[in-house]
């Protein structure tokens, strides 16, 4: 193979049938849901499609149909750049799309109401319970990198396909329900847990990195040894610049994906307040009705007393009976 450089990095494509018809079918059946939704009267916002599209679509395309594909089977790197696009970036896009929102908002109301099911199933809870999910992640890294699942799919195509999908699977489970699906989430697993939780995730995603840049022996050594080309560097050199890679891009995402869980969270906050503000304005709208309906009740009940209930004063009493006693007696003489 001609040697690779940035130029031919940028430029060499080679078609993915599978994962093109995967591609394609995403993209189609999010379009469909999009216009869909727009045509019933409601409204869906650019920024997901665009999320969806570019950064996740665009990730699964890059990884398996550009240079990195072109050049994965004679340099380590480029593979363990598609493992950590398929395993981390594709998945945030995806999930930034909220695919799973717009599938119930676009299918009819019984399509609708079965994927809610599925997506809240006891199968679905397990294997998207944060730390069961997280634990996946990690397993699926080292499971490629450190048995000979990497070295067989480098030989045997339907397997290298099933490696893609696979690690785009694990990566998903974890990433699309923190940031769509709270139903499928414990009710502890709020936004300032799930901001906790992707820290976490993130430090636990650089330790597959870690490793593999620090690993003495080679990783898929026999393939890459006997594939080394003369303008290559040295195939332990090429693992470590592997293992750099795949620590740099998993903390390079672990930050906008921690920023899209702070984002939700403040949204959250203000929807919250807002509806608390209107419901303390529909109290203090009622209050002023409630205090005139009972004042008009009790000056409608309330009676004057009677002049002669009322109490007089001891010296109005004492002159009245003096005056009759001088008055009787005036009139016995």
């Amino acid at each position: 193979m001609a040697e690779l450089t940035v130029g031919r990095l940028l430029t060499s494509w080679q078609p993915d049938l599978p994962a093109l018809l995967l591609v394609l079918a995403l993209g189609g059946l999010y379009g469909w849901g999009v216009l869909r939704v727009r045509g019933r009267g409601g409204s869906w916002s650019p920024a997901r499609a665009a999320a969806f599209a570019v950064l996740g679509l665009g990730a699964l395309v890059v990884a398996t149909m550009s240079g990195l594909a072109v050049y994965d089977h004679v340099l380590f790197w480029p593979a363990a750049v598609q493992n950590i696009l398929l395993d981390l970036v594709a998945p945030l896009g995806l999930a930034l799309g909220d695919p799973l929102r717009l599938a119930a908002e676009a299918l009819p109301a019984g399509a609708a109401a079965r994927v809610r099911r599925a997506m809240t199933g006891r199968l679905v809870r397990l294997l998207t319970f944060p730390l069961v999910s997280t634990a996946l992640v990690l397993a699926t890294e080292l499971t490629i990198y450190f048995t000979p699942y990497f070295a067989t799919a480098l030989r045997v195509g339907w397997l290298h396909e099933l490696m893609y999908l696979h690690l785009l699977a694990a990566g998903s489970l974890f990433v699309v329900p923190v940031l769509t699906r709270e139903e499928t989430l414990p009710a502890w697993c709020t936004h300032p847990v799930r901001a906790a939780l992707v820290f976490l995730d993130g430090v636990i995603d650089a330790v597959p990195g870690v490793v593999v840049m620090t690993h003495g022996t080679l990783i898929a050594g026999a393939w890459y040894l006997h594939h080394h080309p003369s303008w290559a560097p040295d195939v332990r050199h090429d693992q470590q610049i592997g293992g750099g890679a795949m620590l740099g891009i998993a903390e390079l995402v672990a930050l906008p994906f921690l920023l899209a869980i702070l984002f939700q969270w403040a949204r959250t906050e203000r929807v919250q307040a807002a509806a608390l503000d209107r419901h303390l304005d529909e109290q203090l709208a009622v209050v002023p009705a409630v205090a005139t309906a009972s004042a008009g009740l009790q000056a409608a009940s309330a009676t004057p007393a009677p002049a002669t209930d009322r109490v007089r004063p001891w010296w109005e009493t004492e002159e009245n009976e003096v005056a009759a006693r001088i008055r009787r007696q005036h009139g016995e003489n």
